[in-house]
């Protein structure tokens, strides 16, 4: 099984990853700010991903890791 990994203190909630992701594996926090004061990702669908690591390119803050 593929794990997705947010960093999500180096998360600033922009959406970026969630907007790249083909299979809906992430959304955005509505109920958990990071120490930052952002919502940060979350994995919200884990079984789907199929490790194509387009959410962790797209990401500006190297804030995902990708594991096989």
């Amino acid at each position: 099984m593929n794990k997705v990994t947010i960093l999500e203190d180096w998360c600033k909630g922009c959406g970026l990853c969630v907007r790249a992701c083909p299979k809906a594996v992430l959304a955005i926090s509505t109920t958990h700010l990071n120490k930052k004061g952002y919502y940060p990702a979350e994995v919200a669908n884990p079984e789907a991903c199929i490790a194509c690591a387009a959410c962790a390119r797209t990401c500006p803050d190297t804030a995902i890791e990708i594991e096989k």
